[in-house]
């Protein structure tokens, strides 16, 4: 079982920054590829960035540029570095390692990230 707690969220202005982290606890994390996933109301999670074993990163399209995905094995960390932030990035963040989703694995509460003049 992985326990998950994301922070970092906050209220930015357009253009501004943010540093997400997620800590996981209760299992190996350097096993697992770790992503970010974000939520908006009355839409499901989509993937906003990948990170693998290896550090290979992937990034969605509308992020690419932007954001910047990295993992500290050692602290059990991943971290996303958010860049010129725009209204439509306003959303839940929240991470998880796809492969324990599909097992059923639990989320954390998410972080809120608002991008709002």
């Amino acid at each position: 079982q992985v326990q998950l707690v994301e922070s970092g969220g906050g209220l930015v202005q357009p253009g501004g920054s943010l540093r997400l982290s997620c800590t996981a606890s209760g299992s190996i994390f350097s096993n697992y590829i770790m992503a970010w996933y974000r939520q908006t109301p009355g839409n499901q999670r989509e993937v906003v960035a990948l990170i693998g074993r290896d550090y290979k990163t992937h990034y969605e399209d509308s992020v690419k540029g932007r954001f910047t995905i990295n993992r500290d094995d050692a602290k059990n960390t991943v971290y996303l570095q958010m860049n010129s932030l725009q209204p439509e990035d306003t959303a839940k963040y929240y991470c998880n390692a796809p492969v324990l989703i599909m097992k059923g694995g639990d989320w954390g509460q998410g972080t809120q990230v608002t991008v709002s003049s």
